[in-house]
């Protein structure tokens, strides 16, 4: 894997295994949805400025989004689909 695989495949790990949706994590690094969403489908090259606020926000260092992922790692399974509805008070 490049390093933009790694980046991508170990901020969809880390971030289901939290168990954070895309747009949760966004909010958390401050940064938009649809980047998370380019950047775990490897469409974004990040800054280390972006990569140290998503690490940040999932409670890792850096260094763990480029973390080698063994040969048996299994694709992360998604979260349930669908956005929360809002609440109105």
């Amino acid at each position: 894997m490049d390093s933009r695989e790694l980046v991508a495949w170990n901020m969809r790990r880390l971030r289901v295994e939290r168990k954070l949706s895309q747009e949760k994590l966004s909010e958390l690094a401050g940064v938009d949805r649809t980047y998370v969403s380019r950047l775990e489908r490897m469409m974004e090259n990040p800054s280390i400025g972006i990569l140290d606020k998503i690490a940040t926000a999932l409670g890792v260092s850096i260094a763990e989004l480029f973390a080698p992922t063994s040969a048996e790692a299994q694709k992360p399974k998604p979260l349930k689909a669908g956005r929360r509805p809002k609440v109105v008070d």
